[in-house]
């Protein structure tokens, strides 16, 4: 059991270096393709795959069952739309770690909504994370210097922790493996139904570009971002306790910054590094001080938004 545990640690360590390492690659593969139809090619394949792997959990579904994982997989798109649109101009580092903030903002999103009362210790989490979100993302200069693809992708980060409410609302009454697959697919054809309307209001013409680059993304964020790492992560937690899981997978954006340091040859400012540090602090005081789980129980786990 012993070395389970340790191979199980390694697992979810291996899970952080991959969501981590793709907001490099999905910033790179930008430059052949345009964020929607990228967002509909990596999802497309992910639904697939997910399909294959579910197909037991999508015998007989029920309308209600299709209605939760529209629902969830809205709010997924939505979190990916302005993360991928904000990576286009902000660097991978702070994307990576505005999006982590999502988890201090689902307790206090529950309690706007007056649907969970929360503790000091979240506040003092969230505290940390919007100090270290106003180190991160506003330079020495003042707000007028403010680049634009960090506040873009902090509405990633509004709309995945919406995401993550949405699930725990759902995932108690219905198949884990169908939600899975449905809010995957569901990312996909909304993605895709949405080429007409941007590229008739000239907000977004869709582009595509199959270069090897943005083959590697697709195939990393499709593949190794959703199925391996979602299929790591669920034999993980069998034998790694959620407040261990929580600590490990929370280091996803240290990954992220650490491979943009050195493959994109980000430079790493001590702004930055003071802003990313209280962000990490915070995410784990809201992880490990919140007196409840965020996400209700369920049989088998159920996907989580990553790059």
């Amino acid at each position: 059991m012993r070395n389970k545990r340790v191979l199980a640690d390694l697992g979810l360590l291996l899970c952080a270096l991959i969501w981590g390492a793709t907001f490099v690659v999905v910033k790179d593969a930008l430059t052949d393709v345009s964020v929607l139809v990228y967002i509909a090619v990596r999802f497309a394949l992910s639904a697939v795959v997910m399909g294959i792997i579910f197909w037991r959990s999508l015998r007989g579904l029920k309308s209600q069952t299709v209605w939760a994982g529209v629902q969830i997989g809205f709010f997924l798109l939505g979190g990916y739309v302005f993360q991928t649109t904000g990576l286009k101009y902000t660097t991978p580092s702070k994307a990576a770690f505005i999006t982590g903030s999502s988890v201090v903002l689902v307790p206090l999103l529950l309690a706007v909504f007056g649907r969970r009362r929360i503790n000091a210790w979240i506040w003092v989490g969230a505290l940390a994370a919007f100090a270290g979100l106003y180190y991160l993302t506003v330079p020495a200069e003042g707000l007028m210097a403010l680049n634009i693809g960090d506040p873009i992708v902090f509405g990633g980060a509004l709309m995945f922790a919406l995401h993550i409410i949405f699930i725990s609302r759902h995932v108690s009454n219905h198949a884990s493996g169908a939600l899975s697959f449905l809010q995957i697919a569901t990312t996909a054809t909304l993605a895709t139904a949405a080429f007409p309307l941007l590229a008739a209001t000239h907000v977004e013409q869709p582009r595509l570009a199959w270069t090897g680059s943005l083959i590697v993304a697709v195939l990393i964020t499709s593949l190794g971002s959703t199925v391996i790492g979602f299929s790591l992560q669920t034999w993980a937690q069998k034998y790694a306790s959620p407040s261990h899981t929580a600590i490990i997978i929370s280091f996803e954006p240290v990954f992220a910054m650490l491979t943009s340091w050195l493959f994109a040859h980000e430079r790493m400012v001590r702004r930055t590094i003071l802003g990313g540090a209280l962000i990490l602090a915070g995410i784990l005081i809201a992880e490990l001080k919140s007196p409840s789980p965020t996400i209700a129980e369920s049989p088998d786990p159920i996907t989580r938004p990553t790059e």
